[in-house]
């Protein structure tokens, strides 16, 4: 057998559950043999991605996704999700051959996981509420978010998926985007980033789509 190279994908993330989530994506594509590269995931648990670069040792030009948040219109929280804008632009520029590349979610990661069983194109009002979703997706019985992010539950539904889920869940990605465009949602520009204040909308799916594409997977 010939021996594979393997790429590696540098993250910070918001919560264990994005973490759970990465480790899990390698591990299914580390398993396909018709995968081109093996794939490694650095990934740190870390609201603060200038904090992140700032511990990193970086020979070469390297690129680090951040994956983050837009929890609600609320002024605390867009102000919030500013400030890791802020602290990208600010990583970005610190000297170290590192470019900050941003995953959002609108309102929360638990989109994606939705979205790798079924659409999720209706607005939401409270994150909470993607517990109703997540359930009927994973037909489970999840009392709350915090019951559904005990590590046994959250992997309990990564079970049930496989590669083809994550492409379904990167074409329904692209047409909440897509719609959102059609409906003449305004895309709010920042300091070089790009977001949509409507919920739902994401970008976690880009980063996805390149680690599939690199490996020759779709």
């Amino acid at each position: 057998m010939v021996k594979k190279y393997t790429n590696k994908y540098y993250f910070s993330v918001e919560g264990e559950t994005e973490k759970w989530y990465l480790e899990w994506l390698r591990d299914r594509i580390n398993e396909l043999d018709e995968s081109r590269y093996k794939v490694a995931i650095d990934c740190k648990v870390e609201k603060d991605p200038y904090r992140r670069a700032k511990k990193m040792t970086i020979a070469s030009k390297t690129e680090i996704w951040h994956l983050s948040d837009y929890e609600s219109n609320d002024e605390f929280h867009v102000q919030q999700f500013k400030q890791t804008i802020d602290n990208l632009k600010k990583a970005s520029g610190i000297g170290k051959n590192i470019v900050y590349k941003f995953g959002y979610s609108n309102f929360t990661f638990d989109l994606w996981i939705i979205l790798h069983k079924m659409d999720c194109n209706g607005p939401k009002t409270d994150r909470k509420q993607y517990i109703n979703s997540i359930n009927r997706a994973y037909n489970k019985h999840f009392l709350s978010m915090d019951d559904y992010k005990h590590k046994d539950h959250f992997n309990s539904c990564l079970k049930q998926l496989s590669i083809d889920n994550v492409k379904k869940a990167i074409e329904r990605s692209k047409r909440i985007m897509q719609s959102n465009q059609a409906n003449g949602y305004q895309l709010q520009r920042y300091k070089g980033y790009s977001f949509y204040r409507e919920n739902p909308s994401l970008m976690v799916w880009e980063v996805v789509e390149k680690i599939l594409k690199d490996c020759n997977l779709i």
